[in-house]
């Protein structure tokens, strides 16, 4: 409170995530944030997808006040900030569709077993110029490749103040850099435990759109805006610590891994298909995850080569990570690293063992070399991502009677919608032809 004041905070924005990933806010005054440190905020959660049902809607907001920061590119006169919340219960309990509380949950599970997640992301996304009528086009904004510059690369000012904005806001920014496909950007922020990381991506998301819009472009976390070229991805770099000490680091290992990294990798192998409904969770994650553009479509793991699903980078000691590089933009954060760190944690629990690594192109293999590799393929549609998702009881567990049974509802009416759309597609190929 006594921060709020000296820093001229008029209007404080408490935040929250749906399941969908979506974030959602509720504003109130600065005469209101005593009632709002007391967790007495309430709001209708029947007005929330996937949240309650009208007969039982009432909720409550505890911020988490770690997460208070006044946005920059406000005034310097009534400012605001945000802080960002779990949904709580009337009764004073964690909310079970809180896709927050979900991940705080299998967090605990990890600090039992005595180790904290630092997590890693590389989030892409592409920036769109706007049209006449104020609505996003599918014109990006420059022609640019991987690594170009100004005056090439025609989004860099953009991209500059983002990454100033974002460092007023107190994240460690590594590195920004133009992507693969034209108008395509990455910006990549210092690994954090898997709660915080969760929020910084939320807070990225919101960011970059905000700034983006400020130069007059549109940004989105699309998977795969544009046929024909690559689609954004969100590479998540995952590790274990015990205390200080790095649980996947043994310079003696093989690959100079842990056998806590191997159980790890393992388990998130064993749950690949089922988690990639929470890594992927969109009907067009799947444009993306096709052979041709990087993204991974096989079941494997390499300490080397980028085209499997798990990548294990160069460094060692306490940077020694595991990458899986399916997940995309469009995931919601805290139900995909919940879904990360309960596979991998799964993993060592069981003591299992990952298959051998691939050292050669996965993509040059025939299906006989894949099969005597046992190298096995992610789902190739949400519908089937769900099904996996269904069968793995882990996950499901993982999210909880409430949040499963809503998600899956979603993402089925999702897919019903689309496979009853008459696509352009459609047209093009039968409307003269048949």
């Amino acid at each position: 409170m006594q921060k709020a004041k000296e820093l001229g905070v008029e209007f404080i924005h408490l935040q929250f995530t749906d399941l969908r990933g979506i974030m959602k806010n509720l504003s109130i005054t600065i005469e209101q944030l005593d009632k709002a440190l007391d967790g007495e905020i309430m709001f209708d959660g029947s007005s929330i997808d996937g949240f309650a049902r009208i007969e039982e809607s009432d909720m409550y907001l505890k911020p988490d006040l770690d997460t208070f920061v006044v946005f920059p590119w406000k005034p310097q006169t009534a400012r605001e900030a945000r802080l960002i919340c779990d949904v709580y219960n009337p009764d004073n309990t964690p909310f079970a569709g809180c896709p927050r509380n979900i991940l705080k949950k299998t967090i605990k599970k990890a600090l039992h077993m005595g180790y904290t997640m630092n997590v890693g992301p590389e989030c892409e996304f592409f920036l769109f110029e706007i049209g006449e009528d104020g609505t996003p086009t599918l014109k990006t904004n420059d022609d640019a490749g991987y690594f170009d510059l100004a005056p090439v690369d025609l989004g860099e000012s953009a991209r500059r103040d983002m990454v100033l904005t974002l460092k007023e806001m107190g994240f460690e920014i590594e590195a920004s850099h133009h992507e693969c496909a034209p108008g395509q950007h990455e910006i990549d922020f210092k690994y954090s435990d898997a709660l915080k990381a969760a929020d910084n991506i939320m807070t990225f998301k919101m960011v970059v759109r905000i700034i983006a819009q400020r130069h007059g472009l549109h940004a989105t976390f699309m998977p795969k805006p544009i046929y024909g070229i690559a689609g954004s991805g969100m590479h998540i770099n995952q590790s274990l610590f015990n205390g200080e000490k790095n649980a996947f680091d043994d310079p003696n290992g093989e690959y100079q891994l842990s056998d806590t990294a191997m159980h790890y990798i393992a388990g998130l192998i064993k749950h690949a298909r089922g988690l990639t409904a929470l890594t992927n969770p969109t009907i067009n994650s799947y444009k993306r995850l096709v052979p041709g553009y990087e993204a991974p479509v096989n079941i494997a793991w390499s300490p080397k080569n980028r085209s499997p699903l798990i990548r294990i980078p160069a460094k060692r000691g306490s940077s020694t990570r595991v990458e899986l590089r399916n997940p995309d933009p469009s995931a919601n954060p805290y139900l995909a690293l919940a879904g990360n760190l309960a596979a991998g944690l799964s993993g060592i629990e069981q003591k299992l063992m990952p298959p051998a690594p691939v050292s050669e192109n996965v993509y040059d293999m025939t299906e006989v070399e894949k099969i005597e590799k046992e190298i096995g393929a992610l789902p190739g549609t949400l519908l089937e991502a769900i099904e996996a998702l269904k069968q793995d009881e882990l996950l499901m567990d993982t999210l909880g009677e409430h949040a499963r049974v809503k998600y899956i509802k979603g993402k089925l009416h999702e897919w019903n919608d689309y496979r009853t759309q008459v696509s352009k597609w459609e047209l093009d190929q039968y409307l003269t032809s048949i």
